[in-house]
C-alpha cells in the first residue's frame, strides 16, 4: 500500500480549497446577533468533536449572505483558534450552511484528494496535535493561524483505504455518542421523577395528604426542612503532595468534580494523579461506591459555580480520591445516596449554593455553610420508594460509563495504528470479524 506524504497547504491549493479564518470582530459584531437566525459555530460550541447548540449565538440571513465564504459545508472542519489547541470538529449535514464563527479557522478541502472523515481523525492523532501545539504562537493562550494549518504534513493512503479507516473510527464514534445520550436520557428520567415527587410535591398518594406551612414554603404534612448536617455520616475532603499533584501523569486518579458531569459523565482530559506511595498514606478522600461529590471551590472571584457528582460500580475509575477541592458525602440510613444526588443537583440545591458560596479571592462554599443547606426530607417510604426508581437507572448509567470508557480507549489505541498503517485496514476487519465485532 502506498502513503504518500504532503502538506495541507499543497493539497488545498491543488483542490481549490479553503483554509481561513472566521470573519474579523470588524466585520461581525456582537450586536449583530439575533435570536433566531443562522447558528453561529465559536470556539465554545465545539465539544468533544461535535457542534454544541447549547447557548449557540445566531446571525441573520442578511449577514450570511454579506459574509457569503464563512458559510460551511459537509466535509469542512472547524478548529478553535485559541486556547485548546486541537479542538476541532467535522462539519455534517445537521450544519450545513451554518457560519464559521470569529475566533474558529475553516479547512476545506472537498473530498478528491483527502476525504474529509479521514482527514478529521488525522489531524487528532496524538503526534499530530503534539506538533501543531508546538507551532502555535502565544505562551500564555495559544493561537492557530492559517500558517500553522497549511503547514501539516497529511500522510495519506489511497481514498477507498481512507475511507474505510474512516468508517472504522466513525462506528466507535456513533457508539460512544449513542451511550452519551442514552445516558442522559436516563439522568434526565430520574431527575424529572425526583422534581415531581419532592419538588412538585406530586408522588403516588399525594391526593389524600394536606400541605403545611414550613420555613421553605408549602410542604405536605409529616414531610420536614432540617439542615443537610443532620443527615450525613460523611463529609470531608482530600487532599495532595506538597507542590500539587499537576506533576504526576501516573499513579492513584485524583479527581476533582470539574471533571465529572452528573452521573456517569467524566472529563477524562483533566484527570490527575498522586503517587501510589501518597495514596497509600491517605486516611481521607478515598472514594466508595455511590459517594456524592459537591465541588468546593474555585473559579474567578465572585463567580462561585457549584455541581454535584455521583461515582461509583467503578466509575470513573476502578479506584480512585478526590483533591482538597472537593467534597466527600455519605448519608445516614434515613435517606440514600441516590436520593441525596438528585436533591443537590436540583435547580434549588445549585441556586442555593451559588447564593451562599464565599470568597473574594477563590470563591466557594465553606463547609458550615454546605451543613446548613436545607433538606425537605419526605417519609422514609417514600425515599424508598423513589430508590426503587433511581437507583436501577444510575446503575444502568454507570454501566454503560464504563463501556463508553472502553470504546474510549480502543478506539485512543487504534487511531494511530490506523492512521499510521501500522495496522493494515484488511488486518483488522478480519480480525473484527472473527471476534464477532
Amino acid at each position: 500500500m502506498t502513503w504518500r506524504v504532503r502538506t495541507l497547504g499543497e493539497i488545498c491549493d491543488e483542490v481549490g480549497g479553503v483554509i481561513q479564518t472566521g470573519p474579523f470582530g470588524s466585520q461581525l459584531h456582537e450586536s449583530d446577533y439575533v435570536e433566531e437566525g443562522i447558528p453561529v459555530v465559536m470556539p465554545k460550541n465545539i465539544v468533544d468533536g461535535r457542534i454544541s447548540t447549547e447557548d449557540i449565538a445566531r446571525i441573520s440571513e442578511v449577514d450570511v449572505k454579506r459574509l457569503q465564504r464563512h458559510v460551511l459545508a459537509v466535509g469542512d472542519i472547524v478548529y478553535g483558534r485559541r486556547g485548546d489547541i486541537g479542538r476541532r470538529a467535522l462539519i455534517t449535514e445537521r450544519e450545513r450552511g451554518w457560519f464559521c464563527g470569529t475566533g474558529c479557522l475553516r479547512v476545506s478541502l472537498g473530498n478528491t484528494i483527502l476525504d474529509p472523515t479521514f482527514l478529521y481523525y488525522y489531524l487528532g492523532e496524538s503526534s499530530v496535535t503534539n506538533w501543531i501545539a508546538n507551532q502555535a504562537i502565544g505562551a500564555t493562550l495559544p493561537n492557530l493561524n492559517t500558517s500553522i494549518l497549511r503547514s501539516v504534513s497529511a500522510r495519506y493512503p489511497s481514498l477507498s483505504i481512507q475511507r474505510r479507516i474512516a468508517s472504522i473510527l466513525s462506528a466507535y464514534d456513533n457508539l460512544i455518542e449513542n451511550n452519551t445520550r442514552r445516558i442522559k436520557i436516563l439522568e434526565d428520567l430520574a431527575k424529572m421523577i425526583y422534581r415531581e415527587w419532592f419538588v412538585n410535591f406530586q408522588f403516588p398518594g399525594h391526593e389524600k395528604v394536606k400541605m403545611a406551612e414550613s420555613e421553605v414554603g408549602l410542604i405536605p404534612q409529616g414531610w420536614c426542612v432540617e439542615p443537610l448536617e443532620r443527615h450525613l455520616s460523611v463529609i470531608e475532603t482530600g487532599n495532595r503532595p506538597k507542590g500539587g499533584i499537576a506533576t504526576f501523569s501516573e499513579g492513584m486518579p485524583s479527581i476533582g468534580a470539574e471533571s465529572i458531569l452528573g452521573v456517569g459523565r467524566f472529563d477524562y482530559a483533566k484527570t490527575k494523579y498522586v503517587p501510589v506511595e501518597y495514596f497509600q498514606k491517605m486516611k481521607l478522600g478515598i472514594l466508595q461506591d455511590r459517594d456524592v461529590l459537591v465541588y468546593k471551590d474555585g473559579g474567578q472571584p465572585g463567580n462561585f459555580h457549584p455541581h454535584v457528582s455521583l461515582v461509583g460500580d467503578g466509575f470513573p475509575f476502578a479506584k480512585m480520591v478526590i483533591n482538597s477541592h472537593v467534597y466527600r458525602i455519605r448519608v445516614t440510613e434515613r435517606i440514600t445516596q441516590d436520593f441525596l444526588y438528585y436533591h443537590l443537583s436540583s435547580d434549588e440545591s445549585l441556586k442555593w449554593m451559588h447564593r451562599n458560596g464565599t470568597g473574594s479571592a477563590i470563591p466557594g462554599l465553606a463547609r458550615k455553610d454546605l451543613l446548613r443547606l436545607p433538606l425537605i426530607v419526605p417519609p422514609k417510604t417514600l425515599v424508598q420508594q423513589f430508590e426503587r426508581f433511581a437507583k436501577p437507572l444510575n446503575s444502568l448509567i454507570l454501566i454503560t460509563a464504563r463501556r463508553t470508557q472502553t470504546l474510549r480507549k480502543t478506539k485512543e489505541y487504534l487511531l494511530p495504528k490506523l492512521i499510521s498503517g501500522e495496522v493494515r485496514v484488511e488486518q483488522f476487519e478480519t480480525e473484527a470479524v472473527a471476534q464477532g465485532v
